[in-house]
């Protein structure tokens, strides 16, 4: 009865998040407008502050390339250089060229890759197979943590973890609520209430794994789930 009382909840939950529309930020197309190597301005705003993007620039000769990643910090479109390197490798130069004004801007970009967070095996469940993301399983983030020597989810192992495994958003459960990470900005884009969590998380549901011997990952499930999802 109260796995059924449960899924009940859950499915009200994702009924209501029909409302939600909005939750995920669509990825959208802009145009640098102003830039002069500290400040950078975009021709027309993000959807929501904090949303990254990738800068691309056309070299000519139908070439082009990422020359950076930005955050939006204001509403008028004002943003931020938050990383130039994109993808690392020892035999390809680093491309240094500035963002420059009338460079392409991709808003959201990969935030259709998502990485979940959640409670237990039922939430993670019905959230994936009633939202069409790509998800990336928690597995990986799991085995990520344990090569990192990482016992716990930080904004900067999960920034570390989007970039390696090119994840656009971190979707977390937290005890009454839903929110949106951004990893590469560390910024939450979006918030909604979430009703049907569980009121005790089961560690480790989504693990496959016996190899982790401490934090939330590991066999035990030592530490609170919903105290250190509040922390992210």
């Amino acid at each position: 009865m109260q796995r059924i009382a449960l899924t009940i909840s859950l499915l009200l939950s994702l009924l209501t998040s029909s409302l939600f529309a909005n939750f995920f930020p669509s990825s959208v197309t802009r145009s640098v407008s102003y830039a002069d190597g500290k400040e950078i301005k975009l021709s027309k705003p993000f959807p929501v502050n904090g949303m990254s993007g990738i800068v691309i620039h056309n070299f000519g000769n139908q070439l082009e390339a990422i020359t950076g990643y930005i955050e939006q910090t204001a509403a008028d479109g004002k943003s931020k250089l938050v990383a130039k390197e994109i993808i690392h490798h020892d035999e390809l130069p680093s491309i240094k060229t500035p963002v420059s004004k009338g460079d392409k801007v991709i808003g959201g970009y990969l935030y259709d890759t998502v990485l979940l967070l959640a409670p237990d095996a039922d939430t993670y469940a019905h959230i994936t197979q009633h939202t069409a993301k790509h998800w990336i399983h928690p597995d990986l983030f799991a085995m990520f943590l344990s090569k990192e020597g990482d016992a716990y989810p930080t904004r900067e192992n999960l920034a570390k973890f989007a970039k390696e495994y090119q994840v656009g958003l971190i979707y977390i459960i937290r005890k009454n609520s839903a929110v949106l990470l951004d990893p590469l900005s560390g910024k939450i884009i979006a918030k909604r209430t979430f009703k049907g969590a569980p009121k005790k998380a089961q560690y480790p549901f989504f693990m496959r794994f016996d190899s982790f011997k401490t934090g939330i990952f590991s066999k035990s499930g030592e530490g609170d789930y919903y105290q250190t999802m509040e922390r992210l």
